[in-house]
């Protein structure tokens, strides 16, 4: 599952609303609405998280929140290391070849330590941005 695939099923959940429900005030397929929860399909569209703010009613900070975590949900990431020191070359592959073997707990060890890291100035960010 991804950030927003949780979020967006814990929303659901509070509320009282099943997959069927949602999918139809939304205009997509159950299967659609489903994969999005569980990772399997691309993160949603801006319109798609606006669609489901509105049907689930959320505004301001929690909706702010829904979209961070849309941004932060694609399921196959790409990572542009071009232009930045070898070892982030060293890191972004060694990531990528082990993250599956990875228990919880480290994921959720380096998350927090990629959290607490100061951001880099927009400009150094375009150079190395992932995506």
């Amino acid at each position: 599952m991804t950030p927003f695939g949780v979020r967006l099923r814990q929303l659901r959940a509070e509320r009282g609303i099943s997959l069927k429900q949602m999918a139809e005030a939304l205009g997509v397929s159950a299967a659609y609405l489903s994969a999005l929860e569980h990772g399997r399909r691309g993160r949603p569209t801006h319109a798609m998280v606006v669609a489901i703010c509105a049907q689930l009613n959320i505004i301001w900070d929690e909706a702010d929140e829904l979209h961070r975590l849309a941004r932060l949900s694609h399921p196959r990431v790409t990572v542009d290391t071009a232009g930045l020191v070898p070892a982030a070359t060293e890191l972004a592959n060694l990531l990528a070849e082990r993250i599956r073997k990875l228990p919880p707990e480290r994921v959720e060890r380096l998350l927090d330590l990629l959290k607490s890291a100061p951001m880099a100035s927009p400009r150094r960010r375009r150079r190395g941005a992932a995506g």
